[in-house]
């Protein structure tokens, strides 16, 4: 029997792109698609990349009707508006996969510091698996609620994790520069994606004041053992989708490329959507695709990692379909590749 499956929020972008991604999944049939704006129009005339693939309305239902129809919910719901509904959604049986930061970081003293809200459900801050099956595979699969990973900060541990584990990099003083397509900012009109404020421009933002920054720091410092600090600096590219990060960091001891791309290549031997390559990867290696591409340089002291994805498919909704593909103990890969 296939997995009957609701998509909370499904006007935006990583929800059009779970849509696509879940339409050709075998084992899943979506059962409810939500929205509190469109009424109950259907969800091809919000996405017209639909027509013809899927005939289901919006509707704005309550946790209870969502739960009714669904065995596992995708929420795609702002931060906030996500943990104000997956309590009853878990309660009634369902199991989760949260797209939004409500989940991701362990205290409620530092959500609510970055995110400027006292979290709705913080008996659960350290207790959900953080959706990376790259380094949480085991507790992905046995979990009722998983975390997904923001698509920043994905980018950024793929890197440095294996680093990291191996003890190579120095865990304070990394740099961290990243670049997104548009597609990043959401749906939600704004005048700094407006096309004519974005378009032939390269524009830094929220330095030093990120949300993704603690949720980077957290998870690295979990590999690590210990404290990590990034200094992160994100960057609104004019393109529709990709992220391109490039780090640079002190190594421990001197240490040659070869022996770093090594340590890059023995980490993700096994991990189907990890691709350590030679050459300098670009973000239309990886458009569309559930793949990060990573490789590795060294620039007098430091050691500099390039690493690429989608931000729309490995970023959230790819990896969210490889978490629930974990949880529900099919082929990782199913509906990815």
């Amino acid at each position: 029997m296939a997995i009957r499956v609701a998509i909370l929020g499904a006007t935006g972008y990583t929800a059009v792109e779970l849509i696509k991604i879940l339409l050709r999944h075998p084992e899943v049939t979506i059962t409810a698609l939500t929205s509190r704006q469109e009424g109950n129009a259907p969800v091809a005339s919000v996405h017209p990349s639909l027509v013809g693939r899927i005939s289901a309305n919006l509707e704005n239902l309550t946790p209870a009707e969502v739960a009714a129809r669904a065995e596992c919910v995708f929420s795609c719901l702002p931060h906030c508006a996500s943990a104000e509904v997956i309590p009853e959604l878990l309660k009634s049986g369902c199991r989760v996969v949260d797209f939004s930061a409500d989940y991701r970081l362990n205290s409620p003293q530092v959500y609510e510091e970055w995110y400027g809200h006292r979290h709705p459900d913080p008996e659960r801050l350290g207790k959900v698996p953080y959706g990376l099956p790259e380094l949480f595979r085991k507790e992905i699969r046995s979990a009722s609620l998983v975390a997904n990973p923001g698509c920043y900060p994905t980018s950024v541990i793929l890197a440095l994790a294996p680093l990291l584990k191996a003890g190579l990099i120095e865990p304070r003083d990394i740099i961290v520069d990243s670049k997104s397509g548009v597609s990043g900012a959401g749906r939600t009109p704004k005048l700094t994606t407006h096309f004519p404020e974005c378009n032939e421009s390269l524009s830094a933002y929220n330095v030093g004041r990120h949300r993704h920054q603690p949720e980077i720091e957290q998870i690295l410092g979990q590999v690590a053992g210990g404290t990590v600090e990034v200094v992160f600096t994100p960057h609104l590219v004019p393109m529709d989708r990709g992220i391109l990060t490039t780090t640079y960091s002190r190594p421990t001891r001197q240490v040659s490329e070869d022996e770093v791309l090594d340590c890059l290549e023995s980490f993700y031997q096994n991990e189907p959507f990890v691709q350590v390559v030679d050459h300098l990867p670009a973000t239309k290696d990886t458009a569309g695709t559930n793949f990060c591409h990573i490789t590795a340089r060294i620039v007098r002291d430091r050691i500099v990692t390039v690493s690429c994805l989608d931000n729309l498919v490995k970023g959230a909704s790819g990896a969210a379909v490889q978490n629930f593909n974990l949880m529900y103990g099919f082929p990782e890969t199913t509906a990815l590749l």
